[in-house]
């Protein structure tokens, strides 16, 4: 905390006393806890924007305040990248000559407001880590298993206005594409197959039911990434769990539970196609599609635009690409944040990708309970890194409070001189 926010919070303790303080911060501790799962919730629900889940933050942001939670050390590169960020997105707004720039600087406003949620997740969940891991993988799993029954029911016509949660007959849920839906869905997923292998009977049986439903929700979406998604996700927990956490005796049962697994997917799948619509369109989606080749397709647009963001060190600003004369993006954000920032925001965004994924790596590499977490979010966070050389991921939610989590448990095994804890307290 800097020394004019500790002059101003302790100018407000004088007012108000010391009891009455303490009791205020008290309540919006425990109001906070609550609105951050419920903010966390409604990262599943984006079919407008403004969404609530930005309006949710805003509450989270003043309960956190009140509530006088600590800002970490750890966390400063994190808000270096953050305030060293804010210029290149406000000039970029003004490089913009053929869209709007009301709309440019939208979008630059919500850049910089993902950005924030990582900052504050990050120095959230450094403390009581656990704890408050739990409470946001809780909230995140809830509302993917909402999003999951509401999209596979939707594809299924078995629910009302289920045109709403579909399109181009893909599942898309409360989401406003498909591509996004299919890999919100994966972070919970992963949770629950580290449970599937490394949990007691009872925890195996829940986590494999979580784990199905999430599956046939990412398989319904039809999103070539996903699918891609899940299954590079899931080998790499596979493989981090047996390597780091496993003992002996589950090394056994990870093999024997990783034949089954297989067998039930391979199976679960099988009965999906035997249904026509869902075998035709699988077989569209599993080759190549057309707007991917040629000049004007996916990879000659980044060509294209990775040519122009060398040529323009400030950037286009955001949204003007499409401006000329090419219907879509370049679907590569590494491309687009250069076109769209310049080269001083996209290097910005280059280096907190690469910061996010070292802190990761490197707790993976130090034996701590708080090792179990870090499996999950560093499993599905280096696939997104990759995936996002195809797709737009700059502004999905989920992606910014991976950061945010990654950094925050990096910063818990760091602090925490403790190298085994009870696993059922660590596994969520």
């Amino acid at each position: 905390m800097n020394e004019e926010t500790r002059a101003l919070t302790d100018k407000f303790a004088a007012d108000i006393g010391p009891i009455g303080l303490h009791v205020m911060r008290a309540r919006a501790s425990k109001m906070l806890a609550w609105s951050v799962g419920f903010w966390i919730f409604c990262g599943g629900f984006v079919l407008v924007e403004p969404s609530p889940y930005e309006l949710a933050f805003l509450a989270v942001l003043v309960l956190a305040v009140l509530a006088n939670i600590d800002l970490y050390r750890s966390s400063t590169g994190l808000l270096a990248i953050i305030v060293g960020f804010v210029p290149f997105a406000l000039i970029a707004v003004f490089q913009v000559r053929n869209s709007s720039p009301v709309d440019a600087m939208v979008f630059s406003t919500v850049t910089v407001f993902l950005l924030l949620t990582s900052y504050f997740v990050a120095n959230y969940v450094s403390e009581a880590t656990d704890r408050r891991m739990r409470l946001i993988m809780r909230a995140y799993t809830i509302a993917a298993l909402c999003c999951a029954i509401i999209g596979t029911l939707a594809y299924l016509g078995l629910i009302p206005g289920a045109e709403l949660f579909t399109l181009y007959g893909r599942a898309k849920a409360t989401f406003k594409d498909p591509n996004v839906f299919g890999p919100f869905l994966v972070l919970p997923a992963m949770f629950a197959l580290q449970r599937v292998l490394l949990g007691t009977r009872r925890e195996q049986i829940f986590g494999a039911l979580v784990y199905a439903v999430l599956t046939v929700g990412v398989f319904l979406s039809f999103s070539r990434g996903a699918w891609g998604h899940l299954l590079a996700s899931s080998l790499l927990v596979l493989i981090l769990c047996f390597c780091l956490e496993a003992r002996i005796r589950e090394k056994l049962q990870i093999i024997v539970m990783t034949v089954i697994g297989a067998i039930a997917m391979v199976v679960g799948i099988l009965g999906l196609l035997s249904i026509p619509a869902v075998a035709e369109l699988f077989a569209v989606r599993a080759q190549g599609q057309v707007y991917d080749m040629g000049e004007t397709g996916r990879f000659g647009r980044q060509g294209y635009a990775f040519g122009l963001a060398l040529q323009n060190p400030f950037g286009l600003g955001p949204l003007e690409f499409r401006t000329l004369k090419i219907v879509e993006e370049p679907h590569n954000v590494y491309v687009s944040v250069l076109l769209n920032y310049g080269w001083g925001g996209g290097g910005l965004y280059f280096l907190l990708v690469a910061l996010t994924l070292w802190r990761g790596m490197k707790g993976l590499l130090r034996a701590s309970p708080y090792r179990l977490m870090m499996i999950p979010l560093f499993a599905t966070f280096s696939v997104l890194v990759l995936l996002s050389a195809i797709i737009d991921t700059d502004h999905w939610r989920h992606w910014f409070l991976l950061v945010g989590l990654i950094w925050g448990v990096s910063a818990a095994i760091q602090l925490d001189p403790r190298r085994t804890a009870p696993r059922a307290q660590m596994l969520l």
